[in-house]
């Protein structure tokens, strides 16, 4: 398993190392003041006459009951350090005298040699009793260092020998010569490179071995460039954790990006990348492809995503067991970091772009305008008294008194369940697509998790878009059926026809007429162009969004026929197809059905089936007056729905729009927060 050797690696983040280290002498002589002058013959002169090195080795019996060599003292080294004005006894403090006998010093068995841990946390506490925390805040960053280390799998016991831990801090830190220089340095950057050594040649051997042959090792040690990856880059600071668990792969992920910004940012816009930003390390990461330690430049034949070796890459995932079917060919052909910015990499990313973006800006501005001038136009309307008057049920030409108080029956209860089918059905979709296209946004992981996680939402995302898709081929066969049982009375273009025809410019050109007050408001037939216009784009949507979503769905027959870049295409039209169609429906779609002064807060004749009669003459006034001249109105009347049937339709509307409105609002935050 790549990083198994990353369960016990040597911690070293420089930054904190190096803050830590330029104020340790202060901190231990500036906060505990003084250390008390050593006893005579326990001078550090003293001690160092022994221990310098430069005698023989002084052996002294290990735990295991062999003799081991005490680590030397070299002066200049300990002269550099941060803790070169303290006595050797100040942590030591168990020794008495510097009489020997075999090796060993006489001790006092009341005192214990102090240990890195300890003498820090005692700092910091002070410091605080004292009520000087706040100006040195390092001394809190060690504690929290501290804390940290021993949560970690350093500070574990050692399973060879469980009287120590895993790694001690001056096994890393070397307490006599501990001094990172200040960043930024010559010094510095010398320092940072012999970070691997200190980790590999300490314990992680085999790591260090393989780390020397990639591409972050040949930085490292052919190069010398300080700015190349360290184990200390990825493993954390001082809470080095187990590598098999999801925090750790996030973490290290994420710090993949620090330095591979613009890979990183392509990364997260996929559905692995997604994934991982909302919080879940089931799909491939960084070093799932490139590998942990062994990372080769791509054009490297060894490398793991060299052209010959992406299928054994992306078979260690998708390697038929579990959920995952095996990988077919097209998949080595997918640009796991692929991005539409750039034509002579990824030419079909960016037609696909292109093609969305003008798409989205023609619609939106067309519609967005539309929807102000209407706006304007009625505001206008009312603010000079020009309020489209009330039209009476008994008034002459209405068919007398026997309409007050009736119904035009304009939907059956068949289109009234398919709209609301389609609707909920749309909301889910939304609901449960909206945390991948905006990983980022801080709805998103609360709501991804609310949902039970990306495998259920996801569920929940088919099973919806099955039901999606059945309403609208069920449409479609219903139409079908009804022109072949009519196909005589059929006529393509006409009064009551939806498909758009010479007429609806007309209409059109007349309300952009009274938008600016060049002319009266026009009277509309049985559909408007608004109406025939929302007819008629979810054919485009369907389509657009149906058969990229089923190309995702199905990757593995998709990948089986085709390269796998169409997933990176099929990505952009299903997510900007979906961007278009929840916020045309909750902006434009509300407004000239229920937002509009004449018609706020709610119309809910899609949810009843029929609206008042002088409403209807209202709206549409020639379908009204030609049902009146043929003889035909009649038909269409009904009674008003009952009491239960009308707060139950209100209840319903105000319901769908509230969760309408509510999915805009987190689009919005998503949208925006994301550019």
């Amino acid at each position: 398993m790549r990083l198994k050797r990353f369960d016990c690696r040597v911690d070293l983040r420089v930054d904190l190392r190096a803050a830590t280290a330029a104020v340790l002498t202060f901190l231990l002589v500036g906060v505990a003041g003084p250390s008390p002058a050593a006893a005579p013959g326990l001078e550090n002169a003293k001690c160092l006459s022994c221990h310098d090195g430069r005698k023989d080795a002084i052996e002294v019996p290990g735990a295991d009951g062999e003799s081991r060599a005490l680590h030397a003292v070299p002066p200049d080294a300990f002269a550099k350090g941060v803790h070169a004005k303290m006595d050797c006894v100040a942590c030591h403090t168990e020794i008495t005298d510097n009489a020997e006998t075999d090796n060993t010093h006489r001790r006092d068995p009341a005192q214990k040699a102090k240990d890195c841990a300890s003498c820090h946390e005692e700092l910091w506490e002070r410091a605080r009793q004292q009520g000087v925390a706040q100006d040195k805040p390092r001394l809190g960053v060690v504690a929290d260092n501290i804390a940290a280390y021993k949560e970690s799998f350093h500070a574990r016991k050692n399973a060879d020998d469980p009287t120590r831990p895993n790694a001690s801090c001056d096994e890393c830190h070397s307490s006599h010569s501990f001094n990172v220089p200040p960043k930024d340095s010559p010094q510095y950057a010398e320092w940072r490179l012999g970070v691997p050594e200190t980790c590999g040649k300490s314990c992680h051997e085999e790591s260090l071995e393989t780390f020397t042959e990639s591409i972050h090792g040949e930085a490292i040690f052919q190069k010398k460039d300080a700015k190349a990856a360290v184990c200390s880059d990825c493993h954390s600071a001082h809470a080095v954790g187990n590598t098999s668990l999801a925090p750790f792969k996030l973490a290290v992920t994420a710090e993949c990006g620090n330095c591979h910004e613009e890979n990183f940012k392509s990364y997260k816009a996929t559905y692995h990348g997604q994934i991982n930003t909302l919080g879940y390390a089931y799909t491939a990461k960084c070093f799932d492809c490139h590998g942990s330690h062994d990372v080769l430049a791509v054009k490297n034949p060894d490398s793991k995503v060299h052209p010959d070796n992406r299928m054994k890459t992306c078979k260690e995932c998708h390697n038929g067991k579990k959920d995952l079917p095996e990988a077919p060919p097209g998949f080595a052909s997918y640009q796991p970091h692929g991005h539409a910015g750039d034509f002579e990499r990824y030419p079909q990313m960016w037609l696909a772009n292109q093609l969305m973006v003008q798409l989205l800006v023609g619609t939106f501005g067309f519609f967005w305008l539309h929807t102000l001038l209407w706006f304007w136009r009625e505001l206008r309307d009312r603010q000079q008294g020009k309020v489209r008057p009330h039209v009476r049920a008994d008034a002459p030409g209405l068919a007398g008194a026997r309409h007050a108080g009736k119904h035009f029956r304009r939907f059956s209860a068949t289109w009234r369940a398919a709209h609301l089918a389609f609707a909920l059905s749309l909301m889910i979709l939304t609901l449960t697509g909206i945390p991948l296209f905006y990983p980022n946004a801080p709805w998103a992981a609360p709501l991804m998790k609310a949902l039970g996680g990306p495998q259920i939402a996801g569920t929940i995302h088919r099973i919806n878009a099955v039901i999606f898709a059945a309403v609208f081929f069920w449409h479609l066969a219903y139409v079908a059926v009804r022109l072949a049982r009519n196909w005589k009375e059929f006529r393509i273009f006409g009064p009551t026809s939806l498909v758009p025809g010479l007429q609806d410019g007309k209409d059109f050109l007349a309300m952009l007429k009274w938008f600016f007050g060049k002319g009266e408001r026009p009277v509309f037939d049985r559909w408007t162009y608004w109406e025939k216009f929302d007819y008629w784009a979810p054919f485009w949507g369907v389509t657009i969004i149906g058969v990229s979503g089923l190309m995702m769905w199905a990757s593995t027959i998709t990948a089986t026929f085709l390269p796998g870049w169409v997933f990176n295409v099929a990505a952009i039209f299903h997510s900007e197809e979906a961007f278009l169609a929840v916020v045309f429906l909750f902006t434009v779609h509300f407004f000239n059905n229920h937002f509009r002064p004449d018609k706020f807060p709610l119309e809910v004749v899609m949810f009843t089936g029929s609206m008042p009669v002088e409403e209807y003459r209202r709206e549409h006034a020639l379908e009204y007056e030609r049902l009146l001249q043929s003889g035909e109105l009649e038909k269409y009347i009904v009674d008003a729905p009952s009491r239960p049937m009308a707060l139950g339709s209100k209840i319903l509307g105000f319901t769908l729009i509230a969760a309408g409105l509510t999915l805009l609002t987190l689009v919005a935050i998503g949208f925006f927060g994301s550019h």
